[in-house]
Order: C-alpha cells, then structure tokens, then sequence
C-alpha cells in the first residue's frame, strides 16, 4: 500500500497536503482501491465552504457511492475539473492526478489532528 510520508490523512481515507495557507485534498490509494473503478466524482463549486469532518462531495464507482469529508476548514479555491470527464484517475493516481479540491485553510492546525503516514498505514496495511 502506497502511504506517502509527507502528507496527513484521516480516518475516512482522505489525505491533505499543506501548502502554505492552502490544502489539496484527496482520496487515499487504499480507498480507492476499496471503491473498484470510479465512474463519476461530485465536487463543491470553488468559492464554497468545507467543515472539517463534514461531506464536500461524493465519488461512485461501480460498486457503491461514498461520501467524501473535508480533513479541514476552510473555502474551496480550486476544484480538479479533469475529474467532470475522467474519474478514473482517480484510481490510476490517487495522490497526484487524482486530487479533488484545494482549501484555503482557515486553521492549520486541524492538521493535528490528522494522522500520520505511520498511523494510517498501520491502521488500514493489513486489511
């Protein structure tokens, strides 16, 4: 299972990136590969507000849909259109094509209270 260090997660298979006053935001590469192939990804508008541990959006994949929830507060300032017209890179690269929204942080902090790339592989490596 790919878990890279420099980025947190959250127990809802998410991973955030901060950089500067900004996070991307996205689906874990174990997660994805619990959803199978992704068919369709509902993002928010940018210029919305994401509460950290609350829905932004929603990925279905020929399996199931899943809610996605913010690893942080704050507004939406970029969405990753590329995923209106293709899904599935979402499963083919989940931390880098594959990304979903970037927040304007409102609190880094709530960082913290992610964890880290030891913890969530330990949690979710052996399943």
């Amino acid at each position: 299972m790919n878990v890279p260090e420099h980025l947190k997660y959250s127990e809802d298979h998410e991973w955030a990136r901060l950089d500067g006053n900004r996070v991307t935001v996205g689906i874990t590469e174990f997660a994805q590969s619990e959803l199978g192939d992704i068919v369709f990804v509902e993002l928010p508008e940018v210029g919305s507000d994401v509460e950290f541990g609350e829905p932004f959006g929603s990925v279905e994949s020929v399996k199931t849909v899943s809610e996605l929830y913010a690893p942080v507060s704050g507004k939406v300032v970029e969405v990753n259109s590329v995923l209106t017209d293709s899904p599935e890179k979402v499963n083919e690269s989940p931390y880098d094509d594959g990304w979903m929204i970037v927040v304007e942080v409102e609190d880094p902090d709530q960082l913290n209270r992610l964890w880290n790339a030891d913890k969530y592989a330990a949690t979710y490596g052996s399943e």
